[in-house]
């Protein structure tokens, strides 16, 4: 059987059900957090499963959607929020009201950008005039808040790391990632298989350290 789990967007969800739609009752879509993967087992009558595959990357879904304001690509308003309908806040709350030093420290820990220093302080100071509400407003302003000689030699968008970085914090990501890992490893068969697929570095070491971890133990 299948079991696809899905914490991310009820339109994806929609998507599968419907590619899915030949295995029948084989197929079990749950609209869900990583960390509520027991749960979904409960809900279908499931003590364990023999693999799970979690996939963690953004889906393109919202990406190209404007108004979920995942990208800078084009304009939209600043949310990010992977679920919501869920008790999240959008991430303009946390660009317009946070410290200093929680910006600095969340684009330095997340987006792991040497120049977290400067974006924090030009989002404060420009915050101070009026709030900042969209994803083009903020992305400009992290542009020229990077020194010319850094912009000229980026190979992505100076805001690219700013936004992956606002972005985990505001999902909680790698939190959810962890304790997700741990309740699938809980629940697997003897001699089951667990793959991740990861797109930037902080996932992949917690998911490197994780494994490594638990083939020691």
């Amino acid at each position: 059987g299948f079991l696809c789990g899905l914490d991310r967007d009820t339109q994806a969800l929609e998507l599968a059900r419907i590619r899915l739609a030949p295995f029948g009752d084989r197929v079990h879509l749950v609209h869900t957090r990583y960390s509520e993967f027991e749960a979904a087992l409960d809900g279908i009558g499931w003590d364990a499963v023999d693999g799970a595959l979690i996939d963690i990357g953004v889906s393109s879904l919202q990406i190209d959607s404007a108004e979920r304001g995942f990208s800078f690509s084009s304009d939209g308003p600043l949310d990010m929020r992977m679920d919501r309908d869920s008790e999240e806040l959008p991430v303009s709350r946390l660009v317009n009201r946070a410290k200093l030093e929680d910006l600095k420290d969340i684009i330095e820990r997340y987006g792991e950008d040497p120049q977290a220093g400067r974006i924090a302080r030009a989002i404060v100071e420009a915050r101070v005039r009026k709030p900042i509400e969209t994803t083009g407003e903020l992305a400009a302003l992290v542009e020229r808040a990077y020194p010319a000689a850094w912009r000229a030699k980026a190979r992505n968008h100076p805001a690219t790391r700013t936004f992956q970085a606002l972005r985990i914090a505001v999902n909680h990501e790698l939190d959810a990632l962890e304790e997700g890992l741990d309740t699938i490893f809980d629940h697997l068969a003897p001699g089951g298989r667990l793959c991740v697929i990861t797109f930037h570095s902080l996932e992949d070491r917690l998911v490197k350290n994780k494994f490594r971890r638990w083939s020691t133990a």
